[in-house]
C-alpha cells in the first residue's frame, strides 16, 4: 500500500505543473524548497542528532545519487514546456531496463536472453514514442522536450546503479541534497516571489506532498516487499499520469497513437523482466528448515 500510495501521489507531477504559469526555474525552486524541507523534517525526526551524519557519510556516491535525482527533477519540469506527460513518463518507465544494461557494463552483472530481448523491446517502444512530433491536445512534442525525457530515464537508471553498487547509501539524505541543488538553480535563473496565493499552494502540493511524501512512503514500503514488487508497483506512476491530464476538465491532453503504443510495449517490457528475475529468486532460493 506505501509504494502504491507513491506511485499514484507521483503520478500527480503533471498536472499539478499544467496548472502553474509559471517558468521552470521558479517552479524548479520552490519545488525543492518545499521537497527539502519536508525531508530534512522526516530525517530530523527519524535520525534526530545523526542527521548531519548522515550527509557527512555520503561520500561521492552519494553525491552521484544526487545529481542524478536532482538533474531528473529539474528536467522533468523542463520537459513539461516541450513534451506530454504521457512521452516523458512512458520514456521514464523504461529506466529500471536501462539500469540492467548499466549493471552488465559496470558491476558485470550476467546478460541473461530475457534481459536482452525486454531491452530491446524497451528501446523499440521508445522509438516508437520518439517517432513523430504528435501533437497531445495542444503539447507538442519537440526535440528538447524527447532528449530531457531520455536524460530522465539515464539518470533513474545511473541512480539505481549506484544505490545497487554502494548499498550503506542513504537515499532520503541524497534526495535532500538534490531538492537544496534545485533551490539554488531556481534562485539563480528564476523569480521565485512571482507565484501567485493559488500557484503557491500547487507549488507545495508539488514539493512536499508529490516529492517529499512519494518519496518517504515509497522508500518505507520498499523495504517492506521485494524489489521487483516495489518496480511493478512503481509502474502506476506512468500508467496513471497520462490518464490524470486526459481526463481533467479543461487539460483533456490526449498522449497520441504513438505515445499509447510505444509506452505500452516499454511497460509491457518492464513487468515482463521484473517477473522473470521475480521468478528466477524464487527458484534460487534456499528452502526454509
Amino acid at each position: 500500500m506505501l509504494v502504491a500510495g507513491a506511485a499514484i501521489v507521483w503520478s500527480t507531477g503533471g498536472l499539478m505543473v499544467r496548472h502553474v504559469d509559471e517558468g521552470a526555474w521558479t517552479i524548479a525552486f520552490w519545488r525543492g524548497a518545499f521537497a527539502a524541507m519536508t525531508l530534512l523534517l522526516y530525517l530530523a525526526i527519524r535520525d534526530g542528532r545523526n542527521t548531519f551524519a548522515l550527509f557527512r557519510n555520503m561520500g561521492w556516491p552519494g553525491l552521484g545519487v544526487a545529481a542524478c535525482f536532482g538533474s531528473a527533477s529539474l528536467s522533468f519540469i523542463i520537459a513539461l514546456q516541450h513534451a506530454s506527460v504521457a512521452t516523458i513518463l512512458f520514456i521514464q518507465s523504461a529506466a529500471p531496463l536501462i539500469a540492467c544494461g548499466l549493471a552488465w557494463l559496470w558491476l558485470k552483472e550476467p546478460m541473461t536472453w530475457v534481459k536482452a530481448a525486454t531491452m530491446a523491446a524497451a528501446l523499440a517502444g521508445v522509438a516508437i514514442i520518439v517517432s513523430g512530433p504528435e501533437s497531445a491536445s495542444g503539447v507538442q512534442n519537440d526535440a528538447l522536450g524527447i532528449a530531457l525525457s531520455v536524460l530522465i530515464m539515464i539518470s533513474f537508471a545511473l541512480a539505481t546503479v549506484l544505490v545497487r553498487r554502494y548499498s550503506h547509501i542513504r537515499m532520503a539524505p541524497a534526495t535532500c541534497l538534490s531538492a537544496l541543488w534545485l533551490v539554488v538553480v531556481g534562485a539563480i535563473l528564476g523569480t521565485p516571489l512571482t507565484p501567485s496565493a493559488g500557484e503557491f499552494g500547487l507549488l507545495f502540493l508539488f514539493g512536499a506532498c508529490q516529492l517529499g511524501i512519494g518519496f518517504i512512503l515509497f522508500t518505507t514500503g520498499a523495504r517492506l516487499i521485494p524489489a521487483g514488487e516495489a518496480i511493478l508497483l512503481s509502474l502506476l506512476e506512468s500508467i496513471l499520469a497520462p490518464i490524470w491530464v486526459w481526463a481533467w476538465p479543461g487539460l483533456h491532453e490526449y498522449p497520441g497513437d504513438r505515445a499509447l503504443i510505444g509506452g505500452t510495449l516499454v511497460i509491457a517490457a518492464v513487468i515482463w523482466n521484473t517477473l522473470s528475475e521475480m521468478s528466477n529468486i524464487k527458484r534460487v532460493a534456499p528452502p526454509i528448515e
